[in-house]
């Protein structure tokens, strides 16, 4: 018998009913967590998407680059617990340094604070074996216990799907918006809109949708190539009612980028379009 059926046995609408008082139901309302004592964060915006693979850590990256560029305070939460891959990108391998108040957090280049589990494992590559609890855990002392200070943006990069991690976030952080991602792909798209169907569910405003990988300019005659075939993304946000931020291309100076750590000097108009869609810091 599993943890949820154990709590919903004694309701009377049997187990995994997920009735309104059911702590196994996400639609139910948990107390926010509060800012630590110690930081001071005016906004918080998450990146998702149901699918994995998609680019929702690049785009991540890509967002605090933008706004840290823009002069804001800048900070991410890693919250892909077993697949994190934020320090690669911003080329960071210090461990947070330990304090009284919490974790002090590495800064990048452009002084984007970083907190990851990666920067906390022996070797980048070791595997993390966690069951739920322990990665919904996770979140929330990176919430806790890390010493932000005063940031103007935390953004937040989510794993994959909808279990334990984005569920956490979802319902546990004060969330100022969602930044959903998506491939081009008809599959991609369905599988996202289970992720845009669960932020509906807990009432978490979704800022847009943002297409990755949407197309190759061909270096040799500028072509436009669309690799994984017509878009489906921009047509089905509108369907949902919600905007399209754009297009981010393939581009293989990205990825060059990425790989060296160095993903932070990467510019695009695209990436200063969606900056006007994210709320600015409060009093602003």
């Amino acid at each position: 018998m599993t943890d949820q059926n154990r709590e919903c046995s004694s309701c009377e609408l049997g187990p995994g009913s997920h009735c309104q008082t059911c702590p196994s139901n996400p639609q139910q309302a948990l107390e926010k967590l509060p800012v630590p004592d110690h930081s001071t964060i005016s906004r918080v915006i998450a990146v998702m998407s149901g699918k994995g693979g998609v680019g929702k850590s690049t785009v991540t990256a890509l967002v605090a680059s933008t706004l840290a560029r823009q002069g804001n305070k800048v900070g991410v939460l890693d919250a892909d617990i077993t697949g994190p891959s934020i320090p690669k990108l911003f080329g960071i391998n210090d461990r947070p340094r330990s304090a009284r108040s919490g974790l002090i957090p590495p800064c990048s280049r452009l002084g984007i604070k970083i907190m990851s589990l990666n920067l906390l494992l022996p070797q980048e590559d070791a595997p993390v074996v966690w069951r739920g609890p322990l990665i919904g855990g996770a979140v929330k002392q990176f919430w806790t216990d890390v010493v932000w200070g005063d940031l103007d943006y935390l953004v937040i990069d989510l794993p994959p799907g909808t279990g334990d991690a984005p569920l956490t976030v979802l319902q546990s952080l004060p969330l100022d918006g969602i930044i959903v991602v998506s491939s081009p792909q008809e599959l991609a798209v369905m599988v996202v809109k289970k992720a845009i169907r669960m932020t509906e569910m807990l009432q978490v405003p979704i800022l847009g949708v943002m297409e990755n990988m949407s197309h190759l300019i061909c270096p040799h005659c500028g072509e436009k190539i669309e690799l994984f075939g017509p878009s489906h993304v921009e047509e089905a946000a509108r369907a949902e009612g919600l905007k399209f931020l754009g297009g981010l291309p393939l581009d293989p100076k990205l990825a060059e980028l990425g790989d060296r750590g160095e993903i932070e000097t990467y510019e695009a108009e695209v990436l200063t379009e969606l900056g006007k869609h994210i709320p600015p810091p409060a009093g602003t």
